[in-house]
């Protein structure tokens, strides 16, 4: 492998710098424009300096690419933002998948990675290691976000699926993976190679395949991290520097985000790795108790009853993502402060799919990002607060997170709804209960006027009341 120019050098520095200034771009929603714009320039220069390094194949190279680059200009156009959470599993599993194949190439045709020593006619040791690390990183981000994707899409069930045993399995299948890649060291037979791809391939399937649905966001993110350190490992395999940089940037933030999302949940980071954190030993799902009273309210009631208010808390969930009632949404909103009526957004870290999912959803409707607040900065302003109207937020604002230790939740902090005057309760029906699976309490409580329907619909009813 030949020496990497000085200009090449230069460039890739260049686009690392582009990284770090996207990823500080992205983490305000005021500079998220930029910051994408930032991402692109530098991948563009780290994806023109390879090609100009290379200097053959490019023909093939660049119809694989008009073909990627085809394919995600036409998914990037037709995917509903409600399916934003399965794309990024999606394109999470494909990154792990590309590290696989990346390591199999260079297993098996070491010369033309400039990895094989012909002294000892066998790949060198360091590159056995990262070649080792990349393999199984890139394979239990596959089978992981493969798991991740049929969850979110709803092809398999979001309630945690607990295996017998499951904890001795993963340790063990953990253990004989690093102790194959220590092996590989020593003796780079195919089957050695092989076999930790296979293994890690098997524990990416049983690590997600126990974590409940109302873990999911932590999932993503953390699939998110893993996805970088395979890119990381794969940038060492190919003497990249772009990719080294861009994925040591990808793996360290998204191991920064999955650690603050556990502490936000008062989730173990430890246990977020091992597995099975979304259900304890015995937790139970419960399905919908809708034998219990409740109050049935209509869109003129709920109009009514804010427009009477001082202060509207907005709790946005799943619900509104599915429906698409942002923008109805903000509608509303923007009618109540015509009265008069302040307006905020309560977000909880994990609410949607994915971590963000619900800042995303009300900034495309022009939210205004001084409303919108995370969950410590607003929980307390419950109980001074008369409505809170909460858009298909089940598990975020479940009491039995903080009551019910056999609730598959439980631990986890949620948005004190139930403190305010009075609560306006958006769904579809009472036969459902959240992606936990876990009925709610707020409910069925005295204070909570059940409106049922299609979200978009029902918000759409409201504003035409407050109108009229």
């Amino acid at each position: 492998m030949h020496e990497t120019p000085a200009w090449a050098s230069l460039a890739y520095l260049i686009s690392g710098v582009l990284f770090i200034l996207a990823l500080r771009g992205l983490s305000s929603p005021t500079s998220s424009r930029s910051g994408n714009r930032f991402g692109m320039l530098g991948m563009l220069i780290a994806v023109a300096t390879t090609l100009a390094l290379h200097g053959t194949g490019l023909v093939e190279i660049g119809i694989a690419i008009a073909i990627g680059g085809v394919i995600g200009f036409v998914t990037a156009r037709r995917i509903a933002m409600t399916d934003m959470p399965q794309l990024v599993a999606a394109f999470h599993s494909l990154v792990g998948l590309a590290a696989v194949l990346v390591a199999a190439a260079a297993f098996l045709n070491p010369d033309a990675f400039g990895i094989f020593d012909t002294a000892t006619g066998h790949i060198n040791p360091v590159s056995r290691v990262e070649m080792g690390l990349g393999v199984a990183i890139g394979a239990i981000t596959f089978s992981g976000s493969v798991i991740a994707f049929l969850k979110l899409n709803g092809n398999m069930s979001g309630a945690p699926i607990m295996l017998p045993g499951r904890h001795v399995i993963n340790l063990g299948t953990i253990a004989a993976i690093l102790g194959l890649i220590g092996y590989f060291v020593t003796d780079d037979a195919q089957w050695v190679f092989f076999t930790i791809t296979a293994l890690s391939f098997l524990i990416g399937f049983l690590l997600i395949i126990p974590i409940g649905g109302a873990d999911m966001p932590v999932v993503v993110s953390m699939l998110n991290s893993y996805s970088g350190w395979a890119a990381a490992a794969m940038g060492f395999t190919l003497h990249n520097t772009a990719m080294i940089i861009t994925g040591a940037l990808v793996g360290s933030s998204g191991a920064i985000l999955s650690y603050i999302m556990c502490k936000a949940m008062n989730r173990s980071f430890i246990s977020v790795i091992a597995g099975g954190f979304g259900a304890a030993e015995g937790a139970t799902a419960v399905g919908g108790k809708t034998d219990r009273p409740w109050k049935r309210g209509s869109a003129e009631d709920a109009a009514f009853l804010m427009g009477q208010a001082e202060q509207v808390i907005i709790v946005p969930g799943y619900g509104m993502a599915v429906s698409q009632a942002q923008h109805a949404l903000r509608e509303m909103a923007d009618l109540l402060k015509a009265e008069g009526v302040r307006v905020k957004y309560a977000i909880h870290p994990v609410a949607g799919r994915m971590p963000g999912h619900m800042n995303v959803l009300l900034a495309e409707a022009h939210v205004p990002y001084d409303e919108v607040f995370e969950l410590e900065d607003i929980n307390s302003e419950f109980a001074q607060t008369d409505i809170a109207f909460v858009i298909g937020a089940n598990d975020v604002t479940n009491p039995a997170a903080k009551t019910d230790k056999s609730s598959p939740i439980y631990g986890m902090p949620i948005l004190d709804v139930e403190k305010a005057k009075t609560v306006l309760f958006l769904k579809r029906s009472m036969g459902g209960v959240g992606y936990a699976g876990v009925d709610n309490d707020v409910f069925y409580m005295d204070n909570t006027m059940m409106l049922l329907g299609d979200a978009k619909k029902m918000v759409e009813e409201i504003v035409k009341s407050m109108n009229h």
